[in-house]
C-alpha cells in the first residue's frame, strides 16, 4: 500500500511514520520541514504541490496528520489556520478523488468539542463526552478550523464515496501545558490519562487501525483517548472528589504519588468516552493509568510522553 502522510516531521509523524514503515507500507512523507520520513517539504496549502505528488506517487491511502495547532494561534494569524487546516484539506481530499484513492484518514482533534461553557466546568458533575456530544460549539480558531475539515471529509464521502474516517484525537503533545500550571508537566499528563489523554504510540497505532478499517467503515468519526477507568454514575463524585474515587479504584496511588511528590486530581470536570472505536475497529490504547503506578512502584519512568523542550516543526521553519 502507498501511502501518503502529511506531518512526518510532527510529534504524531515521528511515530506514524516508522510504525508504517515497518509494516511494509510504502509512504511518502509532506510536511514544512525536513525529517526523517519527511520526502517532500512543502505545505498542504500548496496546491500545485499536492497535484504534482498524486499525479506520481499513485497512492493508495493518505493519512493527513499535518496542521497549525492551538499553540500556534499565538504565531499565526486566523488566516493561516484557514490557508493550512481547511485549504490543504480540501487539496488533499479533491486530489484524492481525482486519482482514485481508497482511503484517507484525517486527524482532527477533541479539542473543537470543548465549549468555553465546558471548559468553565462550572457544572456539578464531571461531563460524559462521545462522538455524539452536541451542540459543538468551538471556541478558538483551531477548533473551528478543524470541524470545517471534518465537514469537508464527510462531504467528500456521501458525494464521491471516498472512505474516510475522522480521528478526534485526545490530548498526546509531550510539551508543557500553556495554560495549566499548577501541577508538573509529567504529574498532569499521569492524571489526564484518566480521562483525556493517550500516549503518541497509541495516536499512531489509531491510525493504523482507521486505515485499515476506512474501507470497511465507509465514513466513521471516532474519539481516541485511553480508556478510562470511571463509568458515567461516578460523574458527580469525579466533580466533587476525583482524588476519593481513583483511590478507591487504584488504592495504590495515593502513597505512590506521594513518593513521586505528585497530586491525585482533586476535581475531574469531564471525560472522554473512546469505546466506539473498540466497538467497531476493535482498537484500544495500550499505554492506561495503571500502566504509570506500575512504573511508579519500580522507580521507572512515567510512560506517558513528556518534552518540556519539544518544539513543533512549524515552529523550527519560521
Amino acid at each position: 500500500m502507498k501511502v501518503l502522510v502529511t506531518g512526518t516531521s510532527g510529534w504524531l509523524g515521528r511515530h506514524l511514520a516508522p510504525l508504517l514503515a515497518e509494516q511494509g507500507r510504502q509512504i511518502h512523507g509532506l510536511d514544512v520541514v525536513g525529517g526523517d520520513y519527511t520526502d517532500t517539504v512543502a505545505s498542504v496549502a500548496d496546491r500545485r504541490t499536492v497535484d504534482r505528488l498524486f499525479s506520481a506517487r499513485d497512492f493508495d491511502a493518505v493519512i493527513h496528520a499535518g496542521a497549525l495547532h492551538k499553540p500556534d494561534i499565538a504565531r499565526y494569524p486566523q488566516q493561516a489556520f484557514i490557508d493550512v487546516n481547511i485549504t490543504g484539506t480540501l487539496n488533499l481530499l479533491e486530489a484524492a478523488v481525482a486519482h482514485g484513492v481508497e482511503r484517507f484518514v484525517f486527524t482532527s482533534t477533541t479539542s473543537l468539542m470543548i465549549s468555553q461553557t465546558i471548559r468553565d466546568e462550572q457544572s456539578d458533575a464531571a461531563l460524559w463526552l462521545d462522538e455524539d456530544h452536541a451542540p459543538i460549539e468551538p471556541r478558538n480558531v483551531y477548533g473551528v478550523t478543524k470541524l470545517a475539515a471534518e465537514g469537508l471529509c464527510r462531504q467528500h464521502h456521501l458525494e464521491h464515496g471516498l472512505n474516510v474516517v475522522v480521528l478526534r484525537t485526545a490530548r498526546f503533545f509531550p510539551e508543557e501545558d500553556d495554560t495549566l500550571k499548577a501541577l508538573s508537566g509529567p504529574n498532569l499528563k499521569a492524571n489526564e490519562m484518566l480521562h483525556r489523554r493517550a500516549t503518541a504510540m497509541d495516536m499512531a497505532r489509531a491510525h493504523v487501525a482507521a486505515l485499515d478499517g476506512a474501507a470497511k467503515i465507509g465514513f466513521g468519526l471516532y474519539l481516541v483517548s485511553a480508556p478510562t477507568p470511571f463509568s458515567r454514575d461516578q460523574a458527580r463524585d469525579l466533580k466533587q472528589d476525583a482524588a476519593s474515587v481513583v483511590t478507591k479504584l487504584f488504592p495504590e496511588a495515593p502513597s505512590l504519588y506521594a513518593k513521586t511528590g505528585w497530586r491525585l486530581p482533586a476535581s475531574i470536570g469531564r471525560v472522554y468516552d473512546a469505546s466506539r472505536i473498540e466497538r467497531d475497529l476493535g482498537f484500544r490504547c495500550q499505554t492506561q493509568f495503571a500502566d504509570i503506578l506500575f512504573a511508579l512502584r519500580r522507580g521507572e519512568t512515567s510512560p506517558v510522553d513528556h518534552d518540556a523542550a519539544y518544539v513543533s516543526p512549524i515552529v523550527r521553519s519560521r
